[in-house]
C-alpha cells in the first residue's frame, strides 16, 4: 500500500499538448526563450521526484522484512522436515512458484499500463488524445500494487495456522541433531544467541568452500538483477516495442522459462543425486552453454535512428539548427515526431511546425503537424509519433534466445542452492542461508541494478533537462547500450564460471560427498 502513496500525494500528471496550449509547436511571435526560469509544472515535477522516492524506499524495506519468513527461513524449514530425497524437488518448486509471481506481475502490469495514470482524477480524457505508445503516456502503475496487496493478504492467512513443529518425513540421526554443541539447545535465549553470533558468522564466512559458492551465486544473481530491472527497457529501446508489449513478453516467455529451468534442476537433483564433485562440473557446462547462446545477441540490433540536433547516421553530433531559433521551444520539450524527410525531431517545435490538423476520426488527437520550417522537401509535415524502428523483426528471436539461455542457466539453481544446505551442519543451516542472502543482497541485488543503470546512462546521447538539470535520457546510442548491457551479463557469468571451476578443483581435495547422506564437510 505504501508504494502507491506517491501517486495519491503528488499532483496530477501534466503533459505538453498543442490542444491545451501552443507550447508544443513553433510560436514565432512569442518573445520568451527556452532558457527562461522554470515554470510551475517543472518546479513541481522536480520537487515530487526528490521527495516522494523516500516513501518507495521505505516500502521496499518493509517488503524485504516481510519476505524473510519465506526466504531464507522457509527454505531451511522445508529442508528440515522434508524427506532427504524430496527436499531438492520441494525447494525447486518453491523457487519456481516464486518466479511465477513476477511473471503474473508483469502480465498484470502490462494490462494496467494500458490505463492512463490519472484515470481516478481525470477520467478517460487523456486516453482519447494519447496512445499507450506515445512517449508522453504514463500508465496506471499503481493499480497493480493495489490488486496484488489484496491477494497478498488472502494468501498470508494460512501462515497463521502453521504448527510450531512439523512431523519430519524421516527421523534425524543423533549425529545430525547434535552436530553443534553451541546450538543444539532449542531453548537458547536471545542474549546467548547474540553472544554466539560473531563466532558463528566468522566461522562460516571464513569457510573457503562456502564463500566461493556464495560468491559464484552472487555473480549469477547479478545477471538476474540486470534482467529483471532493465530487460523491458532494453527491448523497448532496441526494437521499438511498447512497454506494454515488452512486459507481456517478459511475463509470458522469459520468466516461465526461468521457472521451468528451476523445476527441471530440482528433478535432476532428485533423480541423479549429484555429488559435491559433480555439481560444479554440471553447473560449469550448463552456464557455459548459456553464455554462448548470448553471443549472437551482440549483433542483433540496429543503429539509433536519425534525430535532428542529436545525431546523424554516423553517430556524430550535428550543429544546432537555426530554423527553430525563433520558435521559443521550451527547454523541457520532449514529444518526438517523425518528419516527412524521414528524420525524427525532439518535438513539433524543434521541427519548426507552426500549425496542425486534427484527426477527422478523433478530434482529440493530432493527425499531422504542418508548415514545418526545419523539414526539407515539398511536403514539410510531421507525424505525431517517433519514426519507426528498423529492427522490430529481431524482437521475438531475441526474447526467445534470452529465455533459452535463462532456462539452461537456471538448471544449476537448485544444485548450487542444495550445496549451501549440505556443506554446513544441520544446526547452522538457517544461519548459513541468512549469510547467503545477506551477501547476495549486498554484493548482487544492491550494486548490480545500479551498475546496469550506469551502463544505460553512459550510453545516453541526449538528456532531457528540467530547470537546467538532467531529468531523464531521451535518446541512447543503441549499439553502445546493447554491447554494455549484454557485456555486463556475460562478464558476470564468466566470473561465476571461474569461481565454480575453482570450487570444483577444491572439491577434488575433499572426500566424495553424497548429498543423499547429508554428511558434514570439513573445509
Amino acid at each position: 500500500m505504501m508504494i502507491t502513496l506517491p501517486h495519491f500525494l503528488s499532483q496530477p500528471y501534466e503533459y505538453a499538448s498543442v490542444l491545451h496550449n501552443r507550447h508544443d509547436i513553433c510560436n514565432l511571435h512569442d518573445n520568451s526563450t527556452s532558457t527562461e526560469s522554470c515554470g510551475r509544472e517543472d518546479t513541481r515535477r522536480l520537487a515530487d521526484t526528490s521527495q516522494l522516492w523516500i516513501l518507495m524506499a521505505i516500502a521496499q524495506l518493509l517488503f524485504g522484512v516481510g519476505s524473510v519468513p519465506i526466504q531464507p527461513f522457509g527454505i531451511s524449514y522445508i529442508d528440515d522436515f522434508a524427506g532427504r530425497e524430496n527436499s531438492p524437488l520441494y525447494i525447486a518448486i518453491v523457487f519456481a512458484v516464486s518466479v511465477f509471481g513476477p511473471s503474473v506481475g508483469y502480465l498484470l502490469g502490462s494490462a494496467m499500463l494500458q490505463i492512463y495514470v490519472d484515470v481516478d482524477r481525470s477520467g478517460l480524457g487523456a486516453e482519447q488524445e494519447l496512445k499507450n505508445n506515445d512517449p508522453r503516456w504514463v500508465g496506471a502503475w499503481w493499480m497493480g500494487f493495489l490488486i496484488t496487496t489484496g491477494f497478498l493478504v488472502l494468501t498470508s492467512i494460512p501462515y497463521f495456522f502453521f504448527p510450531r513443529e512439523m512431523n519430519s518425513e524421516v527421523n534425524r540421526t543423533l549425529s545430525e541433531t547434535d552436530s553443534n554443541d553451541d546450538l543444539k539447545n532449542k531453548d537458547i535465549s536471545l542474549l546467548d544467541f547474540l553472544k554466539l553470533f560473531p563466532r558463528m558468522f566468522v566461522r562460516l564466512l571464513l569457510s573457503p568452500f562456502l564463500l566461493l559458492l556464495i560468491l559464484a551465486q552472487c555473480c549469477f544473481s547479478s545477471v538476474i538483477a540486470g534482467l529483471s530491472t532493465f530487460l523491458s527497457k532494453f527491448l523497448e529501446r532496441q526494437y521499438g516495442a511498447s512497454i506494454v508489449r515488452t512486459s507481456q513478453l517478459v511475463g509470458a516467455v522469459n520468466l516461465p522459462a526461468v521457472a521451468v529451468g528451476m523445476l527441471i534442476g530440482g528433478v535432476i537433483m532428485k533423480r541423479m543425486g549429484l555429488s559435491l564433485k559433480s555439481i560444479p562440473r554440471f553447473s560449469v557446462i550448463m552456464l557455459t552453454i548459456s553464455t554462448l547462446i548470448c553471443v549472437p545477441l551482440f549483433f542483433m540490433g540496429c543503429d539509433t535512428q536519425r534525430v535532428s540536433e542529436v545525431n546523424d547516421q554516423l553517430g556524430q553530433y550535428r550543429p544546432l539548427s537555426k530554423c527553430n531559433i525563433s520558435c521559443s521551444c521550451p527547454e523541457s520539450a520532449f514529444h518526438p515526431v517523425c518528419g516527412s524527410d524521414g528524420v525524427e525531431y525532439i518535438s513539433p517545435c524543434h521541427a519548426g511546425c507552426t500549425n496542425f490538423t486534427k484527426d477527422p476520426n478523433n478530434t482529440f488527437r493530432v493527425q499531422l503537424y504542418t508548415n514545418c520550417r526545419c523539414i526539407s522537401g515539398g511536403q514539410s509535415h510531421a507525424r505525431p509519433d517517433p519514426c519507426e524502428n528498423n529492427c522490430p523483426h529481431f524482437l521475438l528471436p531475441v526474447i526467445l534466445m534470452i529465455s533459452l539461455a535463462s532456462l539452461i542457466a537456471c538448471l544449476t539453481h537448485n544444485p548450487l542452492y542444495m550445496m549451501v544446505l549440505r556443506c554446513v551442519s544441520f544446526e547452522e543451516k538457517s544461519f548459513a542461508i541468512g549469510i547467503q542472502f545477506l551477501l547476495m543482497r549486498l554484493l548482487a541485488w544492491l550494486p548490480a541494478p545500479a551498475l546496469f543503470g550506469l551502463a544505460f546512462d553512459m550510453s545516453c546521447i541526449w538528456w532531457r533537462t528540467v530547470c537546467g538539470k538532467q531529468f531523464s535520457c531521451g535518446y541512447y546510442d543503441n549499439n553502445l547500450m546493447r554491447h554494455r548491457y549484454l557485456g555486463l551479463q556475460v562478464g558476470y557469468k564468466i566470473m561465476g564460471i571461474t569461481l565454480l571451476i575453482i570450487l570444483g578443483w577444491k572439491a577434488k581435495l575433499t572426500q566424495e560427498y553424497d548429498l543423499e547422506k547429508k554428511s558434514e564437510i570439513q573445509v
